[in-house]
């Protein structure tokens, strides 16, 4: 479970003996159809007060870029890629590629900042076996975020070498089948 406790570097009034760690968390599955339990999770933990950062990678179509976050409620900030379509596919023309860079750029920015208490990354499995977002970028945005923030990262066929650092995966399948 993503820690819930706000730490005394992100304003927190409580005084605890130690420091409050933020987990990695991996949600895969073979099909694309974990997303609603992350966003649940997210829009809860948004409303009990933490700051949470959703970012979509491979989704377009709504001019939702980082200039133009949707807020959900006071605590949930949620951008998609700058593109006018979806991606599904690694071959991306210039303009597509730059956006898609300037997101994970922003992304790195941002987290770094400490602003978010959790950050969800949806569908970045994907950008990286794709080769749009380099695989040791990823493991080292994780390993140099700061230590109060949780990430859930998400996607079908996670590389190995991110579900090796991740605090827990949750990998969801199909009970039944019609």
């Amino acid at each position: 479970m993503v820690a819930q406790l706000e730490t005394s570097s992100v304003n927190s009034t409580l005084s605890l003996p130690y420091p409050v760690e933020g987990l990695v968390q991996v949600f895969t599955s073979t099909q694309r159809t974990f997303f609603t339990d992350v966003i649940a999770q997210s829009l809860r933990i948004a409303g009990q007060g933490t700051s949470v950062l959703v970012v979509q990678f491979l989704k377009g179509g709504i001019r939702q870029g980082q200039e133009r976050p949707i807020q959900l409620g006071q605590n949930l900030d949620w951008i998609r890629c700058d593109l006018p379509r979806c991606i599904d596919t690694p071959h991306l023309d210039e303009a597509e590629n730059q956006a898609l860079q300037k997101l994970w750029q922003y992304t790195q920015q941002i987290v770094g900042e400490g602003k978010y208490s959790l950050v969800v990354l949806d569908e970045l499995s994907l950008a990286v076996n794709f080769g749009l977002i380099p695989e040791t970028e990823v493991l080292e945005f994780i390993a140099q975020r700061p230590s109060h923030v949780d990430i859930i990262l998400t996607g079908t066929e996670m590389p190995k070498s991110i579900l090796d650092v991740a605090d827990q995966i949750t990998e969801i399948r199909r009970s039944h089948r019609p």
